[in-house]
């Protein structure tokens, strides 16, 4: 018999420390921000960087110093891909596209998902990788 997950709400602290002006407490980030802050994080998370899990994170930094074109786009897919369905457990139905700017040198990656139980529309998010110097 197979477990299925039900969630009914995420809360994660924002990375950015800074305390609300009027209550000062640290912000929070809910549902949907919350799991575009830790997908965003488990991409740009190099492997051995976090002590006690030199497995979490991707190889996503070593591509972007190759030759920015569609082959190089399609290991970046899968290098996306497979650090989000090995540690982000609160998504389902995740794609991942990925679009070289071969004249800025950098790539666009798409990511689609649902979030696994709420019933809300499938989510999606944009952002930019490229190689920084």
């Amino acid at each position: 018999m197979a477990v299925t997950r039900v969630s009914r709400s995420f809360k994660d602290i924002s990375l950015s420390f800074e305390p609300h002006p009027v209550t000062k407490d640290l912000p929070i980030l809910t549902n949907r921000n919350a799991i575009i802050r830790s997908v965003r994080n488990l991409v740009e998370t190099i492997k051995t960087e976090r002590f006690f899990q030199p497995n979490l994170g991707s190889d996503v930094r070593d591509s972007l110093f190759e030759i920015v074109d569609y082959a190089t786009a399609t290991v970046l897919e899968d290098q996306v891909k497979e650090v989000i369905l090995n540690y982000e457990p609160r998504v389902e139905n995740l794609d991942v596209e990925v679009e070289p700017s071969i004249d800025d040198n950098k790539f666009e990656v798409t990511v689609i998902f649902d979030i696994i139980g709420q019933d809300v529309p499938t989510q999606s998010f944009t952002f930019i990788l490229e190689a920084t110097r």
